[in-house]
């Protein structure tokens, strides 16, 4: 006889709903969040022109119109006289949604691209370990014997090691490399190699758990019995995979995939919050992050230069959890199943 009654059952159908509104909520506000960043890059992006000079709206400074006020607070006389002055001389004259920094840039204009960025850095890093992990732990799973047990050794070697100080040792040795090559590569070219340099090292140590996950699932299947008529049938490996494994292991790599996107964006973050991720003149919400810890003070605290980059990555880690959480009880083999 069962211990449940039909008074469980609105009790579980509020908790199923209360998942369903935390995904709609999560997707909604991920949504936000990519529309408002990769949708502005034209204008983040954007050239405008600083003295004779033409600068990414992002990068563009005034050094005269430094730590201007955002828009909902009033100017003072000195803040006035220095944008009219501006205005006259026909320099660069940033916004003032939320203010501008202490090199006189554009916050607003910073904060939107660097969410392109850091959700750039961390979709990237995810697919990678989701790639890896799911290579990794399907070929442990399916061959099995000796091969399975090598690879998880593997595995547990690289869980015991500190995978931050992985992340931050191969960065710092890159770093290294291009500073040996001194004026042979350009800015763009160090930026581009710290982002795969960054990309390579979040996504190489965040495959770990995917490989044991996978590699369960993959034994799990392997004992059923449509994969073993498969395997009487003469089915290949390949077929067997492609056809009757992965299909089944859909679920799984989309929980976990939802899941690694805000571990890798939470990465990259404390990685530029420390100077060794994303580098300047590039944004990304952690060097902004680190940027605004340096104007709180007790005299005069510009706390939104803070507030603003660390509300982003709150919003977008909360809402990519939501949404894991959600797709995890969407995929739950046990979600429909009655107890008798």
């Amino acid at each position: 006889m069962n211990a449940r009654g039909p008074l469980d059952a609105p009790i579980r159908g509020a908790a199923r709903a209360h998942l369903g509104t935390a995904g709609r909520i999560g997707v909604a506000v991920l949504a936000c969040m990519l529309l408002a960043c990769v949708a502005t890059l034209p204008w983040s992006m954007g050239g405008v022109q600083s003295g004779a000079t033409t600068f990414a709206r992002y990068e563009a400074s005034n050094l005269s119109l430094n730590l201007l006020p955002p828009i909902w607070q009033q100017l003072d006389a000195d803040a006035s006289t220095r944008i009219e002055a501006a205005r006259a001389a026909g320099q660069y004259v940033p916004g003032r949604v939320l203010g501008t920094d202490r090199l006189g840039r554009d916050v607003l204009a910073r904060l939107l691209a660097g969410g392109s960025v850091s959700l750039l850095v961390g979709l990237s890093a995810a697919a990678i370990a989701v790639l890896v992990g799911t290579l990794y732990g399907s070929i442990a799973g399916a061959l099995g014997g000796r091969v399975d047990a090598v690879l998880m050794r593997i595995v547990d070697i690289l869980f015991g090691l500190p995978s931050i100080l992985l992340v931050v040792l191969l960065a710092v040795a890159v770093d290294g490399v291009i500073e040996r090559q001194g004026a042979d590569l350009s800015a763009a070219s160090r930026q581009a190699i710290n982002i795969a340099t960054l990309l390579v090292a979040i996504g190489g140590v965040s495959w770990l758990t995917m490989a044991r996950v996978i590699r369960g699932q993959v034994m799990a299947l392997r004992a059923k019995p449509f994969m073993e008529a498969c395997r009487a049938i003469g089915v290949g490996v390949p077929r067997q995979f492609t056809a009757h494994l992965l299909p089944n292991l859909v679920g799984p790599i989309a929980v976990y995939a939802a899941l690694a996107v805000p571990a890798a964006i939470l990465s990259e973050s404390f990685l530029s919050f420390l100077g060794i991720g994303v580098r300047e003149p590039l944004p990304s919400w952690g060097n902004m992050a680190a940027d605004g810890l340096g104007e709180l003070n007790t005299v005069d605290s510009r706390w939104w230069l803070l507030v603003a980059p660390c509300l982003s990555i709150a919003l977008t880690l909360v809402a990519l959890n939501f949404l894991g959480d959600e797709l995890r009880e969407r995929f739950d083999p046990m979600r429909g199943r009655k107890v008798a």
